[in-house]
């Protein structure tokens, strides 16, 4: 298997790239999808998922629903050749946005389940 450049980018004891497993840089491809706000980036203006802005919207259960359709059709338009994506939970305490993704490694079929959290302002 193939080692992938680290996330955030860093570099390892030798000055290289520092290298993770699949597991690990996929984990990092979802974060990247989940927290990049959509008209971030100049070349890809509508990547990301808008996870960020909903940290200040008041809670309630039609957020978390909202919340959990965007976070899956993000994941499912970016990252669909490489994951499956089986759940996603979305729990907002305060200023913190917790989501919780169950997806499937389709290359491996190893099935992980992470937690992001962020804070407002993060």
């Amino acid at each position: 298997m193939s080692q992938r450049a680290q996330f955030p980018y860093q570099f390892d004891g030798r000055g290289r790239s520092s290298d993770v497993d699949e597991a690990s840089w996929i984990r990092g491809l979802i974060e990247q999808v989940l927290f990049t706000t959509p008209g971030e980036r100049v070349m890809r203006p509508d990547f990301g998922s808008g996870l960020r802005e909903l940290v200040f919207a008041p809670n309630s259960p039609e957020l978390a629903a909202t919340t959990q359709f965007l976070v899956q059709g993000a994941l499912q338009q970016w990252l669909d050749d490489l994951v499956l994506v089986e759940s996603v939970e979305v729990e907002a305490v305060e200023s913190s946005l917790t989501v919780t993704v169950q997806y499937l490694i389709r290359r491996s079929e190893t099935r992980l389940r992470d937690s992001f959290t962020r804070e407002a302002g993060a």
